[in-house]
């Protein structure tokens, strides 16, 4: 099996073998118990709950969203793959309340990937893991630079799972037999890469990371509401006034209205192109929005009347209500203003970053991994008064460090602050 840190640490293995040629490498084409039925009523889910209470070992997990095709992130496919119970497809709209499953596999180690992604529309149907294997997480913390499913599966395990369905509507029905057949493949895999991630990860001295970091994703707060999510609109900055700023805005909140009662990904609706356009345009008549390229698409055109009824809002906001260029944030300014606002944060800010730079080199991990930007940045800018190895730890324990990240880097990074203003 590779190991990625002995590959940083004078191993011959390259860092990045290249890839099998596809022709090579065998694909999976049909589950090994062949392609189950989808599970849509209680009388079937009652029947996957028994068999998978009475099966044993880790269980595979994996949901479907209809990403860029419906409003929310809600999971439109479940599947599960467990030993000794094989696997099942589970449809959440005909069966939304997975509690009783949960239930049953109480204490069960459940296997998934990128599990930050799919935590939170598996919640919303009460299929809450109690304990956790992240096999894309645990391949950041080997050094893996390719870290997607097929990828990892394919150098890991030596086969391939078809990509094409990846980003498909999981909402329509009947799901197609090809689709099924590729959900319950990514499932069939997981259990044997965990296994084999597992093994890398105690070769590598990083089991009991690992084990950190997927603890923290379970115990991970969901994510607050952003007080003003408009402002995330792509291509914002070309808005360069107040008053084309409450444009974005009303039209932002126009189309979410428009989108959340349509159940719709809010830029099949209206492209954020459109919404900075009319924003520079201030179109006053339909005809002089619908000449803007954006608002050609059918959609985007026939909600027209709403989108010069949300530009006139704008109009007509007094000075004192229009947004603010930009809100103060919690954190430190962008890093690339330091220079002249704190020439010494600055220099800190260098410091600590070749740190954990280095570092994470040595170790064979992304930075990120070992610490994230966000505790960099506060720790340069507003350091503990102690800024010995204990106060930086303290500080990165409070901006949400792991007890492996603090140990590998409180010490350097302690005497890297004091070298920076020394």
């Amino acid at each position: 099996m590779a190991n990625v840190l002995n590959s940083k640490t004078g191993s011959p293995e390259p860092e990045n073998p290249p890839e099998q040629d596809e022709a090579e490498v065998p694909l999976l084409r049909e589950p090994s118990g062949g392609l189950p039925p989808v599970v849509a009523d209680a009388e079937g889910l009652a029947r996957v709950v028994a068999d998978f209470a009475a099966g044993s070992g880790p269980v595979a997990v994996d949901a479907e969203r209809a990403s860029g095709y419906r409003y929310g992130q809600r999971a439109y496919l479940v599947q599960l793959r467990r030993a000794g119970a094989g696997s099942a497809l589970i449809d959440p709209v005909g069966c939304p309340d997975l509690g009783p499953l949960s239930e049953a596999l109480a204490g069960t180690e459940m296997v998934l990937h990128a599990a930050h992604q799919d935590l939170p529309c598996l919640t919303e149907v009460r299929l809450r893991p109690d304990a956790l294997f992240d096999t894309e997480l645990a391949g950041r913390l080997l050094g893996y630079q390719r870290v997607g499913l097929g990828s990892m599966v394919e150098r890991v395990l030596g086969v391939r799972l078809a990509k094409e369905h990846s980003a498909v509507d999981w909402s329509v029905r009947p799901l197609p037999a090809d689709w099924l057949t590729y959900a319950a493949l990514d499932v069939e895999v997981l259990v044997d890469l965990r296994d084999a991630l597992e093994a890398e990860l105690a070769e590598a001295g990083k089991l009991e990371w690992a084990r950190e970091e997927f603890a923290a994703v379970l115990a991970a707060p969901p994510k607050e509401p952003r007080p003003d999510p408009w402002r995330r609109t792509s291509g914002i900055h070309r808005v360069r006034n107040q008053r084309a700023l409450g444009v974005v805005r009303e039209l932002w909140r126009e189309r979410d209205r428009i989108a959340r009662e349509r159940d719709i990904s809010p830029g099949r609706v209206l492209s954020d192109a459109g919404i900075v356009e009319a924003a520079t345009a201030l179109p006053r008549t339909t005809q002089e929005l619908t000449a803007l390229k954006p608002f050609s698409v059918r959609l985007a055109r026939r909600y027209a009347p709403n989108w010069i009824k949300a530009v006139s809002r704008a109009r007509e906001l007094p000075a004192a209500e229009l947004p603010q260029p930009s809100v103060p944030g919690d954190g430190p300014p962008p890093t690339n203003r330091w220079a002249d606002r704190d020439p010494e944060a600055a220099r800190r800010l260098e410091a600590v970053r070749a740190v954990v730079s280095a570092t994470a080199e040595r170790i064979g991990m992304p930075a990120e991994n070992l610490l994230q930007p966000d505790a960099v940045r506060r720790l340069a800018w507003a350091p503990p008064e102690a800024a010995d190895a204990d106060g930086v730890a303290g500080h990165l324990r409070a901006h949400g460090a792991r007890s492996w990240q603090v140990g590998l880097t409180a010490e350097d990074l302690a005497a890297a602050l004091r070298r920076a203003v020394g």
